[in-house]
């Protein structure tokens, strides 16, 4: 990575703000799943051991530019404390009279934590306003430190603007560690390389598509995404959803991926839900609808008497045959990247596809690349109950999981990503 990190400067005595990611989600108040709290730890405590005086910032959830205790980072504070065997001073506002106080008290080796950063509107405008009150807590000498991979795609006051108002402005160890680990699939893959992609949009993955085609021997498609691929190739889909605008987007990849010797594997057959009409799309729902297994036919071959019509059933995940299909053109990789899921993965009886594809993954010894909540989820699962049978954490180093979920596509897009392209290159 071409950028300075906390590694190459002198943090001693001196005030950094970190622009972490500790949006972390929430079940009646407590913290479900701290791993992007754990992930910035690191970086903490390098700064800690070298006695600076540490300020950390980060959202939690959508409170609008709001206050709204719902999205307080109370119980990010306590978890953090926990974690670092120290306390965490957690200020009642973002830029306020209690944060500038706490800063300006922060000794040498001491944390303290903004509110919600998005409790200020100005936030995610990237008001220069509120960029240069963050970068006044910190004074001139101060040090900026982006360590939120999962926000580095976005142009906002703590990701972005902050750096315009600082001297010093560099990556944490995560940030490091994440371009790191993406960029030796992404930019010098071993071959095979193959991607897997799932999924709602098309749209969301077209820049992905494009930039995968010039490295990858393979794309598996899984997700809503696959349905306006088979659409666009013929194929009868029922009502499921799919982008009727995109059609023709999915021909020209196709098209450009057989130009370019690149497979694009799609499913063959599918699991699906008949929902009356007007019913509501939710997880009860479907999980309580009639459920089929169906295989998937042209129109050209339902004209011709082959197969059977899936009108009136909406697909939901990939069948049998299809994860057959897969597990088959994953063997022999030497490099996979993954994201998105292969159905709908929030209802338990469409998220079969998605969990034991993770397990197939789980096995290879492909140097693996996996980002997007859901697939992450489906191999931390895995992961779980093979370490719980006996299995080591040491047999998954092979696999990286990202902690940016819209971040990471935009790598893999080949995107400059704002909160990266901010901090200070090592030639400077």
């Amino acid at each position: 990575m071409n950028k300075k990190t906390i590694r190459d400067i002198n943090v001693t005595g001196k005030k950094v703000l970190v622009r972490c990611d500790f949006n972390v989600p929430l079940k009646d108040g407590e913290i479900s799943d701290d791993n992007r709290i754990v992930a910035a730890i690191p970086t903490i405590e390098y700064l800690v051991n070298h006695g600076a005086k540490v300020i950390l910032c980060s959202h939690l959830g959508r409170p609008k530019g709001e206050v709204n205790e719902k999205y307080s980072l109370k119980p990010v504070a306590v978890r953090l404390a926990e974690k670092l065997g120290k306390e965490v001073k957690l200020a009642k506002d973002v830029v306020g009279e209690d944060s500038k106080q706490i800063a300006q008290n922060l000794q040498n080796g001491e944390v303290m934590l903004l509110e919600n950063v998005r409790f200020d509107s100005r936030e995610e405008k990237n008001e220069e306003s509120l960029s240069t009150e963050l970068a006044s807590l910190i004074g001139k000498d101060g040090i900026y430190v982006n360590d939120a991979f999962g926000t580095a795609h976005r142009a906002h006051s703590s990701t972005e603007g902050i750096s315009h108002h600082v001297d010093t402005s560099v990556a944490g160890l995560l940030i490091e560690k994440e371009v790191t680990e993406l960029g030796k699939v992404i930019e010098n893959p071993e071959k095979p390389f193959i991607a897997i992609l799932g999924g709602a949009k098309v749209s969301d993955k077209i820049g992905v598509i494009e930039n995968l085609l010039k490295k990858v021997d393979k794309i598996i498609v899984g997700g809503a995404m696959a349905n306006t691929f088979l659409k666009a190739k013929g194929y009868d889909i029922g009502s499921s959803i799919y982008e009727a605008d995109k059609l023709e987007e999915a021909s020209r990849l196709m098209k450009e991926a057989t130009d370019k010797n690149v497979e694009i594997v799609l499913p063959v057959d599918a699991y699906t839900a008949k929902l009356a009409e007007g019913t509501e799309f939710t997880v009860e729902n479907l999980e309580t609808a009639e459920h089929k297994e169906v295989t998937l036919y042209t129109q050209a071959e339902l004209e011709q008497g082959k197969g059977e019509s899936i009108e009136g059933l909406t697909i939901l995940d990939i069948g049998e045959k299809t994860l057959k299909l897969y597990e088959e053109k994953l063997k022999g990789a030497k490099a996979i990247c993954w994201n998105g899921p292969l159905g709908y993965s929030e209802a338990p009886s469409f998220a079969n596809g998605t969990e034991k594809l993770a397990n197939t993954i789980a096995e290879t010894d492909a140097k693996c690349v996996i980002g997007g909540g859901d697939s992450v989820a489906a191999i931390k699962k895995v992961k779980k109950k093979a370490i719980e049978n006996g299995k080591t954490e040491a047999e998954f180093n092979n696999i990286y999981l990202s902690t940016g979920g819209g971040a990471s596509l935009e790598f893999l897009e080949g995107k400059d990503l704002p909160g990266i392209s901010a901090l200070e290159n090592l030639s400077k």
